[in-house]
């Protein structure tokens, strides 16, 4: 991660949140895990009210689509995530430090990032459709399920 990294809030973007588990170990590879960081993460986004786009959790690391939150930051919302995931799994060190975070200017960048993390799971080899892998919001976006997490339409 870069040591310069910098943030860029308050000019109402969505953000692609991509960060990774303690040393790249596979984490969430038991859906329990899973299970309780989309739980946390649905806590969170109600506390902080921002909009969730697109998510997936793959075993090693996540990937998100959000607004800017009503109350605090993005930097606020993965501290607070980071934290209870790691209280709930009791797995020692969870993360890595810090999170990478892109601002998302237009319709077809935001499309490109909801392609690309749906499309995640099926590059990695850990399922042969997206549809599969069941700590995703693409079977949302398709009409398929609504999966475990409400996914909420952002411009």
């Amino acid at each position: 991660m870069p040591e310069n990294l910098k943030r860029y809030y308050g000019q109402d973007h969505p953000h692609f949140i991509t960060f990774s588990c303690h040393q790249r170990k596979p984490l969430f590879l038991p859906i329990s895990a899973r299970k309780i960081f989309l739980e946390e993460l649905d806590k969170i986004r109600n506390e902080m009210q921002f909009a969730l786009a697109g998510y997936v959790v793959m075993p090693e690391h996540v990937h998100l689509l959000i607004s800017e939150p009503a109350i605090g930051s993005p930097s606020g919302i993965m501290q607070k995530l980071k934290r209870r995931v790691s209280q709930r799994t009791r797995a020692g060190t969870f993360w890595q430090p810090r999170f990478y975070d892109f601002n998302v200017y237009t319709a077809d960048k935001k499309s490109e990032k909801l392609n690309y993390m749906h499309a995640n799971p099926v590059e990695r080899k850990l399922v042969k459709l997206p549809q599969e892998w069941p700590s995703s919001s693409y079977s949302a976006y398709h009409g398929l399920d609504p999966g475990p997490i409400r996914i909420d339409l952002i411009p």
